[in-house]
């Protein structure tokens, strides 16, 4: 999964794909409507390839929760972003049990899960193959370890 070229301008509703660079501005197209318009270095552009959530230990990649949804969902969509609050907190809890509760507010959980409902049904959320590999390889290695233990 690409995150790259994705971006969310602050101000702005949904998620953008940059299509070009000017002297001064990004131009962007809404994943949504298609509409373009320019980003300005004064609007707040944030590339979603660059976000991080806090968790308890670290901080994990926004790419790394949108697969632990993923893998959740079983490659379906999410829960609706406007549900009520304790209802987004417990679904993230079941997504990413150490997150940072102190710093993730329900904000950003409504806005990650809007990304990831938008990304979805656009069909642009899939497991990296190196992602599918590495999983194929530990479940034949779990498998080995289960068959030694015979």
């Amino acid at each position: 999964m690409d995150l790259s070229k994705l971006l969310s301008v602050s101000g702005k509703n949904g998620l953008f794909k940059m299509i070009a660079q000017s002297k001064n501005a990004v131009i962007v197209e809404s994943l949504i409507d298609k509409k373009r318009f320019p980003a300005y270095a004064s609007d707040k552009i944030s590339i979603l390839e660059d976000i991080n959530i806090y968790t308890n230990e670290k901080e994990i990649l926004l790419k790394e929760v949108f697969q632990k949804i993923y893998d959740k969902e079983s490659g379906g969509l999410s829960i609706n972003h406007k549900s009520d609050n304790e209802t987004l907190k417990k679904y993230f809890e079941q997504v990413l049990p150490n997150y940072d509760r102190d710093r993730v507010f329900v904000s950003d959980i409504k806005k990650l899960i809007n990304w990831y409902n938008i990304l979805q049904k656009l069909d642009m959320i899939k497991p990296d193959k190196k992602e599918e590999k590495k999983q194929a390889n530990d479940l034949i290695e779990d498998a080995e370890i289960v068959e030694e233990d015979k």
